[in-house]
């Protein structure tokens, strides 16, 4: 994808409208890990140190009620709210605003802009809206190499709508729009996509974190270094129906373990007991098993499995497993991680890649007794000397949590538009960029 990056366009003293991803989580108004920001930050300090006039907008999670034009209450809240008796009405209104209010400050961006500026001590300006008051004093009084953060763009309620005029009010503050929130690209959104595909703004390019992204993921499909083993995990096989056969048409070897695995299984005409099953998925599963080998290519299935008599609860608790051949489950039982087995087949077909794509845990790996599967997949991506890509979402976490992050050649930083690549899809906030000459 030969999109334009901020490299490509001259920044000094322009006005750099930055959709960047600054959903982080918060606890208590504190953010308990700033991996997203700290990924922003090669593009702000850029855009910073040649002078230019950077405006940073985001989302934060997903506060439905609490929009800036007026603490409102969603379709639901009205309803409720209309079927009760006259006299409760009033109150019940404000119960829900009360609640907006609290949203509002539970997913306000003011904590990150506060510790964007203790992280990199630039002077950096927080405006208390997306496109009012606030925001149009900010921006018109911002100097070269300083910055303004907007207000959480899901308050307005025009973002998820691609509304026009809030298009064109956040076009009216930039004269370059720059895409740095890879993990947003997949989306078409006012901010992400919608501002340039209107025609408002005509210099639209990417940060380093989108050409990273591109570079990495886009060249290892189109041109890996083989063998190129893809190993997908997590739990349904309907997630995943397009990657699946997008991957066996590019990969040497397709892995497949997780739960979405226990399908295949049952494809094959084995018990997989109260697994975890897709059941309208089986005629596409045989599909893909049969385009593997008219491809000549290879798809590795468990040939064990860790099981238990039902779901950990909480996720996290002590559970009784034991370990049963792929083809000789006990129909009382539920697959919930890949066998010892089966983790030393994954490891070595691993360790023969020259490329190597992961999207999905093997297992339940929030349970220290189910995650043995998943460690054992993260640590020959480890030891591998082949080049290494997670596929952001759970596997990121997965390797970050297991301690193997800093051994990877790359983790991405957006699960969703990840799986789209892999999917083969084009990304509406990637599209939307201009190309190179």
């Amino acid at each position: 994808m030969n999109k334009k990056s901020i490299k490509d366009v001259a920044v000094k003293g322009k006005r750099c409208l930055v959709r960047v991803d600054f959903n982080v989580p918060m606890k208590d108004g504190v953010i308990t890990d700033e991996t997203r920001i700290n990924g922003a930050l090669p593009t702000i300090k850029y855009l910073v140190e040649q002078g230019a006039k950077v405006i940073l907008c985001s989302h934060m999670g997903k506060p439905h009620n609490v929009l800036t034009e007026g603490f409102g209450l969603t379709k639901k809240e009205k309803k409720a709210v209309e079927k009760l008796p006259a006299e409760e009405q009033a109150a019940a209104k404000a119960e829900y605003l009360k609640k907006a209010v609290k949203d509002k400050e539970k997913y306000s961006l003011r904590p990150v802009a506060e510790k964007l500026a203790e992280k990199t001590g630039y002077k950096v300006t927080f405006a208390t809206d997306v496109v009012g008051e606030s925001a149009d004093a900010a921006v018109a009084a911002l100097k070269d190499g300083e910055i303004v953060v907007l207000e959480n763009t899901r308050f307005m309620a025009g973002e998820e709508k691609r509304d026009e005029a809030l298009c064109k009010k956040l076009a009216s503050y930039c004269d370059i729009y720059v895409n740095d929130a890879f993990g947003t690209a997949h989306s078409s959104h006012a901010t992400t996509a919608a501002i340039v595909e209107y025609g408002f703004v005509k210099d639209a390019v990417c940060g380093f974190l989108i050409e990273k992204e591109l570079a990495v993921m886009a060249d290892a499909l189109e041109n890996p270094v083989r063998p190129f083993v893809a190993v997908l995990g997590g739990a349904k096989v309907a997630d995943k129906l397009k990657v699946i056969s997008n991957l066996l048409e590019k990969c040497d070897t397709l892995v497949i373990g997780g739960g979405m695995a226990y399908t295949f299984l049952k494809a094959k005409g084995y018990e997989v007991g109260t697994s975890l099953v897709d059941t309208e998925q089986i005629d596409y599963c045989k599909e893909m098993m049969q385009k593997a080998k008219d491809l000549g290519k290879n798809l590795v299935l468990p040939i064990d499995t860790v099981v238990a008599k039902s779901f950990p609860n909480p996720i996290d608790a002590e559970i009784e497993v034991a370990e049963y051949d792929a083809d000789k489950i006990p129909a009382d039982v539920m697959g919930l991680d890949i066998g010892s087995k089966t983790a030393e087949l994954f490891a070595n077909t691993v360790k023969q890649a020259k490329t190597v794509i992961w999207n999905g845990p093997m297992g339940v790996f929030e349970n220290p007794t189910l995650a043995k599967g998943t460690i054992a997949v993260a640590k020959a991506l480890a030891e591998t000397e082949a080049t290494t890509i997670i596929g952001g979402g759970d596997s990121a976490a997965a390797v970050t949590t297991l301690g193997f992050a800093d051994k990877m050649s790359h983790i991405s930083t957006g699960g969703g538009a990840s799986l789209e690549l892999f999917e083969g899809k084009k990304l509406p906030g990637i599209e939307c960029l201009n190309e190179k000459n």
